[in-house]
């Protein structure tokens, strides 16, 4: 009787389906993920990334300079000196920390620097000994004074075209190939702002970055146009190519004037080369059309500022 009641208990307890231990795996392994999420919603997709610009461009409009984290950030920057901090701090360059020495003469300049700092609000003012301030800047001549200045948030390329599509319009986009002063990155910013252009983008190596000096330069105008920086500028370039843009190189070779040019009113990049070397090999081979500004001066070349700035003012001119 005792093995007739196991056996009836054994068969009992045996159920279809899972196994006691699965926690029921196999049968959510066979449920399906449900829709497939938007296009807006899918990492790494075209749209998404046009999404997120569209949100950091609202933002920046609301809270100023763009300081956010990313794989696109530069480094963190050291502004020395009272009359370099007083000059940073009247431009209106990000900071996040002022370092006054301990024991200072509390000249005119000081004084402004710590006003300024304190009227501009988010800026830690921190009392330090002249040893620290001696290891933070190298031993360079700080006067007393350091300003800290945060590292960049730099944009993909992607985003410039991304921003501009989703505005309605055609982009108007300034490339630099090769160009090293940051005060020339500056002065394409401030073009790119006052004559409607939708940003700038620089190489990741060997080329001016958003340092203190090309914020200045900027005069504030780098809070509101973003900044790309191209791992590879050749291939950033064939990507606006897919994309519909036209790529106009600037050479004081171009077999095109300036004046006779007539892709301007549509989607554009502008790529600058160097004072000295103009553009590189492989840009320049990459550009649609070579282009070159008439100069009855008999000047041999332009800066990059200035050749940016005289081709985005034609083209504003047509599109208006």
């Amino acid at each position: 009787m005792a093995g007739n009641s196991a056996r009836r208990n054994r068969r009992t307890s045996n159920k279809k389906g899972a196994q006691v231990g699965s926690g029921g795996q196999r049968r959510r392994g066979l449920e399906g993920r449900g829709p497939t999420p938007p296009a807006e919603m899918r990492k790494g997709h075209a749209k998404q990334r046009a999404a997120q610009s569209k949100a950091r461009r609202a933002q920046g409009r609301q809270s100023g300079p763009r300081r956010g984290a990313g794989k696109g950030r530069g480094s963190a920057e050291l502004v020395v000196g009272r009359n370099s901090v007083v000059e940073a701090l009247r431009e209106g360059v990000p900071a996040t920390t002022l370092y006054v020495q301990q024991f200072i003469d509390n000249d005119d300049r000081v004084r402004e620097c710590v006003r300024l700092a304190g009227e501009r609000g988010g800026i830690h003012l921190m009392e330090a000994p002249r040893p620290e301030l001696d290891r933070m800047t190298n031993h360079l001549n700080h006067q007393g004074v350091v300003l800290q200045v945060p590292p960049y948030d730099y944009a993909h390329p992607e985003d410039l075209t991304a921003a501009a599509f989703d505005d309605g319009e055609d982009p108007l986009i300034v490339a630099l190939d090769g160009v090293t002063d940051p005060r020339n990155l500056g002065a394409v910013v401030r073009s790119v702002s006052a004559f409607g252009g939708h940003g700038v983008v620089v190489p990741e190596r060997r080329a001016a970055g958003m340092t203190a000096g090309a914020w200045k330069t900027s005069a504030g105008t780098a809070a509101r146009t973003p900044v790309a920086r191209a791992t590879n500028l050749t291939r950033a370039l064939e990507t606006y190519q897919k994309a519909g843009l036209t790529v106009v190189g600037l050479a004081a070779d171009g077999d095109t004037e300036l004046t006779e040019l007539d892709v301007l009113d549509g989607p554009v990049v502008v790529v600058v080369g160097s004072e000295g070397k103009g553009l590189s090999r492989l840009v320049g081979e990459t550009c649609d059309v070579r282009v070159r500004i008439p100069m009855p001066g008999g000047a041999e070349s332009l800066n990059a500022g200035v050749a940016a700035g005289v081709v985005l003012y034609e083209a504003a001119r047509r599109r208006a």
